[in-house]
C-alpha cells in the first residue's frame, strides 16, 4: 500500500497534467478551426515556410521598413517591444507564452491590426493561416 504522502503527490500530478492537456486541446481546436476558416479561403496547403519567409518579410511602410521582426524580434520565442510606442510585447510563441493563439477573438484580431501596420493592408487568409502554422512550430 502506497504512504499517503505518495498517493497525495500522485494525485496532484495527474490533475495538473489534465490540466494542461485540457488548456492544449483547447489551444488546438482554436486553432484548428481557424485554419479549416483559412483553408476554405485559400487555394494552397499552409506552409510553415512561407509563414516564416512572411515573419521576416520587410515591407515599406512610411520611412521605415516593417517586418513582425520589427517588435516581435527574430524568434517568437523572445519578448519584443513596439518600435513605436515602446510597449512590452510578451513572446508570441504558444511553446513560450501558453496564454498565446488560445482566444479566436484576440488571434482575428491582431493578425487584422498587425498585418495592416506592418504589411499596409489586411492578410489574405493564406498569410494567416501560414503565419499561424508558423508561430505553432516556435
Amino acid at each position: 500500500m502506497m504512504k499517503p504522502e505518495i498517493l497525495f503527490l500522485t494525485r496532484i500530478v495527474v490533475i495538473l497534467f489534465s490540466i494542461t492537456s485540457l488548456q492544449t486541446y483547447a489551444e488546438t481546436a482554436v486553432i484548428n478551426e481557424l485554419l479549416s476558416v483559412y483553408s476554405e479561403q485559400s487555394d494552397k496547403a499552409f506552409s510553415e515556410q512561407r509563414g516564416k519567409d512572411l515573419w521576416y518579410q520587410d515591407f515599406q511602410q512610411k520611412a521605415e521598413p516593417r517586418s513582425c521582426t520589427s517588435c516581435h524580434t527574430d524568434s517568437a520565442t523572445n519578448t519584443g517591444r513596439h518600435i513605436r510606442t515602446g510597449k512590452s510585447i510578451d513572446p508570441i510563441s504558444p511553446i513560450t507564452n501558453p496564454e498565446r493563439l488560445t482566444d479566436k477573438r484576440k488571434i482575428e484580431k491582431w493578425l487584422k491590426r498587425n498585418c495592416k501596420w506592418t504589411i499596409g493592408r489586411e492578410c489574405t487568409a493564406q498569410e494567416k493561416g501560414d503565419i499561424l502554422v508558423y508561430l505553432l512550430s516556435q
